[in-house]
């Protein structure tokens, strides 16, 4: 079996994981310290490092000042995690369409929900059809490809709404305008990437928080800290906190990946040109696209096939031996956890619908050599002929 993913690691990180058992200090020591500024010199902004890319978007929604009641505007295509930070935060998510091709949240149609649903006071941006106040953006940069940040910076600042990005597929993205290149998320008020194995860079298990907003700093420390600021007293807690700690362990993983970060990078990059190559002369499928200000460091390798056929064509390569997957069908709203919430919202937004019935990620992995990825596009020829 050829399988979906695998982390890529080295000498490196196992050598920085025995320098931690050897020391003793398995959390709160100095590679948690040394992993966030390493993060924090490719982003350019502070980072606060967290158990889980789902634990940094609750802190970093609570840090924007959601609070329980309000509404946050988010996609309906997406792992379900960006919309349970917002339950977590005793919010609610207002589910917008996002756009082809890239499936991220279409901000024209966020645009037009604003100015036909919502209208802006002294108290905030009040949602005239339930009175509620809609607190934050939150959208995702789906597969990695970063969002059109000018077009969603005019849209925040005009409204007064904070724009808190689930940027946990794309570290190693950058937005491009002009000259000018900005990572993935650096852009938002605050961002989140999410490190599991089979994520551009790995931790295990783990996640950080960017923001430009530098005043927030100490109270992400503290909310993931179980509520104790920097520098207060043994179990002295002035806020109510989380345990959303990472460990030194994790972090020693993470800072031997950022500091492999280009190499990591180029050979993901590699495998996903190889893969453009050998499907070009598939017209039933559909490669992932960069827009024109997008350099994308994919998380997933994903195709288009029709959807009457997708199915069919993932069974096929799974006898193969090729392991795929669908991204992401069911569509949030259409999980069974929410569809008890929001039983009202299916075939709303057709775009993102119509996109989890075509979506297969076939295996990709810094790692996947050339003969399997060939393997890989025989059988989906097979399978679509």
């Amino acid at each position: 079996m050829i399988p979906l993913s695998r982390p890529d690691l080295s000498d490196r990180e196992r050598n920085y994981v025995m320098e931690v058992l050897a020391s003793g200090r398995l959390a709160l020591g100095p590679f948690l310290e040394r992993f966030e500024q390493a993060v924090e010199a490719y982003t350019n902004r502070p980072a606060v490092a967290v158990s889980s890319g789902t634990a940094g978007l609750h802190l970093a929604l609570l840090a924007a000042g959601v609070s329980p009641g309000d509404l946050v505007i988010t996609t309906p295509f997406s792992f379900v995690a960006s919309a349970n930070a917002i339950l977590c935060a005793g919010a609610e998510p207002l589910f917008v369409d996002v756009e082809e091709p890239t499936l991220n949240l279409d901000p024209a149609k966020v645009e037009a929900l604003l100015e036909a649903e919502a209208v802006r006071t002294e108290k905030g941006v009040i949602h005239r059809p339930t009175g509620r106040t809609i607190r934050a953006l939150l959208p995702v940069e789906v597969f990695g490809h970063p969002l059109n940040y000018t077009r969603w910076r005019d849209l925040a600042d005009a409204w007064g709404l904070p724009l808190v990005v689930d940027a946990c597929e794309a570290m190693g993205s950058f937005y491009v305008s002009g000259a000018s290149r900005y990572h993935a998320g650096s852009l938002a008020d605050f961002a989140v990437f999410a490190f599991y194995p089979n994520k551009q860079i790995t931790t295990g298990e783990g996640g950080v928080v960017i923001t430009a907003r530098e005043e927030a700093l100490p109270l992400l420390r503290a909310l993931r800290n179980q509520g104790r600021l920097q520098g207060g007293l043994w179990l002295t807690h002035d806020l109510v906190g989380y345990n959303y700690r990472m460990d030194e362990m994790s972090a020693a993983v993470g800072l031997a990946q950022m500091e492999r970060m280009e190499e990591l990078r180029a050979r993901r990059k590699a495998v996903a040109e190889r893969y453009d190559a050998l499907l070009a002369d598939l017209p039933e499928v559909r490669r992932p696209q960069a827009a024109s200000y997008a350099d994308v460091n994919w998380f997933v390798y994903v195709i288009r096939v029709p959807e009457d056929r997708r199915d069919a064509v993932m069974e096929h390569l799974q006898t193969r031996g090729v392991e795929v997957r669908p991204y992401f069908d069911p569509p949030i709203h259409m999980q069974p956890a929410y569809r008890e919430r929001f039983p009202h919202l299916a075939g709303k937004f057709p775009v993102a619908e119509r996109a989890s019935r075509q979506v297969i990620a076939l295996p990709f992995f810094n790692t996947l050599q050339e003969e399997d990825q060939v393997r890989v596009v025989e059988a989906l020829r097979e399978a679509l002929a």
